[in-house]
């Protein structure tokens, strides 16, 4: 199966499910995409059971008026045998229509419900699936409008939108098969005129809601980018008194989301069916009574309210249609924004089938260029070296230098624009990326932690047992806070783990790198926020973890940077001097230079200091 689906989507994806049967068809249009989740597995069977109870409860409301018709003109000519039965059968579809309306409405919910519940997996999914390029362009506010809003349009656009667009059409072909079965030829006349007359104003109607309606997502996803910003930079905004800027910027964006609502109640006010239906009304009673006052002798009083009954069925689908189509509208702009997402092609793809073997921890970068995907500006040029399995590798540099994108290239967080990145002598392009990535660890400066409990994101990636935890938030000096609250463990760590201090949050992520048991570990200035001392707790686990695995230290910390096999000095996103400690102190200025600004040390001082 897997196979197969990897055949109809040759796009490249980090990640996808076994099974995604929508693949090709998001390809195809907003339109057909919809189709295809309508009808998707036994969705078509509600979709054939409301096709079908729609259409009875049609007959049953068009027949009910011909029975009244006829009840009402046997009634004048004082034939009153079979009225009992009249009243009975009335009674009968008065009581099943409304049932049959209630089996509908149940089964368009679960439509409805499902329709987002598959949508939203989808939509999920493709996300988890793009590279980490595609997200550092994206905004999280707008994306989360996308996630909830838009996939959310959908539900309503089965519930009640085509539903009731599916009733609407039945309610307006019924009766008028009705009208040409029970009544003269000539009474068609209005409901034809009508019919078409509405269909070619609602059709300009929608073209008119389809710019509006695409302008009024787009406006509310860019009103929940700023929400998400400004409150995601709150302690920024607040800490430089900028309250009324960011006010105003929102504002600005909120009356242009007004403005595009109160764009849409103007095209909706001069819906002229609403305007055509009272016409029709009144010209099809005035027909029909000058056809009963001609002695027509089909058109009695009784098929003269018949008749008008029938047409008045016709002002369902005129009232209903004015707000279900801009409905229908909404929701296909919101598909429209979620396939603009989905159809994004990612940078790296999962390779399937990619080498899955164990690695040992050998690195080597050959010519590697790289620059930021829509940038032409190389951050890295012509990157060149050779690690061990098992070597320490210190990279230092000052901002900007290309440090932490170095080192994302190992892991294939970024595909490399020139060159070759290798692991154990194979490129890192020829892995399947879960498993490469799995036997990679990285521990960044900002550490980011679910709001779940300690014991989730410790094990986060890889599950572990509470004895195991345990033993590396030990390994990490965690333990000790971690005891000290009252869950313990299981204590919840708030969004982005802000119930935890900048160094508490390190050492937990440090911990869950400790269970990972990484091949290659990368340490991003990750003991910035500890202090000393702890730090030369967590740095006697550190060197034991470090036994037997490759890691590379981005650090200004001598005490790390001098035990380290090989210290690569990067400068504007080269690498200018490479060697061990001692080696550079000699060889390179630019190495001596991070100590004498740091330590406020001479070179002569610098120089004797590591001759002794």
């Amino acid at each position: 199966m897997l196979k197969n689906i990897r055949k109809i989507d040759n796009r490249k994806m980090e990640f996808m499910p076994e099974v995604d049967p929508f693949s090709e068809v998001r390809l195809k249009g907003e339109k057909r995409w919809i189709i295809a989740h309508i009808f998707h597995g036994t969705n078509k069977f509600i979709v054939l059971i409301i096709f079908f109870g729609t259409i009875l409860t049609s007959i049953l409301n068009s027949a009910l008026n011909i029975i009244i018709g006829v009840a009402i003109d046997e009634f004048i000519a004082g034939i009153g045998g079979r009225l009992f039965h009249y009243v009975l059968v009335i009674f009968i579809i008065g009581v099943g229509s409304p049932f049959l309306n209630l089996v509908n409405n149940l089964l368009r919910e679960t439509l409805a419900q499902r329709m987002e519940r598959d949508t939203r997996q989808e939509f999920y999914t493709n996300l988890l699936g793009k590279s980490q390029s595609f997200h550092d362009q994206q905004r999280i506010g707008d994306i989360m409008a996308r996630t909830t809003n838009d996939v959310r349009m959908l539900n309503f656009l089965i519930s009640p939108a085509l539903s009731l667009i599916f009733e609407s059409f039945a309610a307006l072909v019924i009766p008028i098969i009705f009208i040409f079965l029970f009544f003269p030829t000539e009474l068609l006349f209005a409901p034809l005129v009508f019919t078409v007359l509405f269909l070619i104003t609602l059709r300009s109607y929608t073209r008119k809601l389809g710019p509006v309606t695409a302008r009024l997502r787009g406006e509310f996803g860019q009103m929940n980018a700023i929400l998400n910003e400004t409150l995601s930079g709150i302690e920024v905004v607040k800490g430089s008194s900028n309250e009324e800027y960011e006010l105003k910027k929102y504002l600005r964006n909120a009356h242009s989301f007004k403005d595009a609502f109160v764009e849409q109640g103007y095209i909706m006010a001069r819906y002229i069916p609403l305007l055509l239906i009272a016409f029709t009304i009144t010209f099809g009673l005035g027909h029909a009574i000058f056809l009963n006052l001609q002695g027509s002798p089909s058109m009695g009083i009784g098929q003269i309210i018949a008749y008008v009954g029938l047409l008045g069925i016709l002002r369902f689908p005129t009232f209903i249609s004015i707000w279900v189509f801009a409905i229908v509208r909404l929701a296909i702009s919101g598909s429209e924004r979620l396939l603009e997402v989905m159809n994004k092609e990612s940078d790296i793809d999962e390779n399937i089938q990619g080498r899955t073997a164990e690695i040992v921890g050998g690195v080597s970068f050959k010519n590697v260029t790289f620059c930021y995907p829509g940038s032409s500006q190389p951050v890295l040029l012509n990157i060149d070296f050779e690690v061990q399995p098992g070597q320490t590798v210190a990279i230092v540099g000052t901002t900007g230098s290309g440090k932490t994108t170095l080192t994302k290239l190992i892991s294939r967080l970024y595909d490399v624009t020139e060159g070759h990145v290798f692991v154990d002598s194979v490129d890192v392009k020829n892995y399947h990326l879960e498993s490469l990535r799995s036997q990679i660890s990285y521990i960044e400066q900002d550490v980011f932690l679910f709001s779940s409990s300690i014991f989730d994101n410790i094990s986060f990636g890889k599950t572990g047992s509470i004895d195991q935890v345990t033993r590396v938030a030990k390994e990490a000096q965690a333990h000790d806070f971690i005891s000290k609250f009252p869950e313990g463990y299981y204590t919840e760590v708030g969004e982005r783990g802000v119930q935890l201090s900048g160094g508490e949050r390190q050492r937990v992520a440090i911990a869950r790198a400790f269970l990972a048991d990484p091949k290659i570990l990368i340490l991003d200035d990750s003991t910035s926020a500890i202090d000393s001392e702890t730090e030369d707790r967590i740095q006697a686990s550190i060197s034991n973890v470090l036994k037997g695995r490759t890691t590379f230290l981005i650090t200004h910390r001598l005490s790390q940077i001098r035990w380290a096999d090989l210290i690569l000095v990067m400068q504007r996103g080269t690498i200018i001097a490479q060697g061990t400690h001692e080696e550079l102190i000699k060889t390179s200025e630019e190495y001596r230079k991070i100590f004498i600004k740091r330590f406020d040390l001479r070179e002569e001082q610098l120089l004797k200091m590591e001759v002794t």
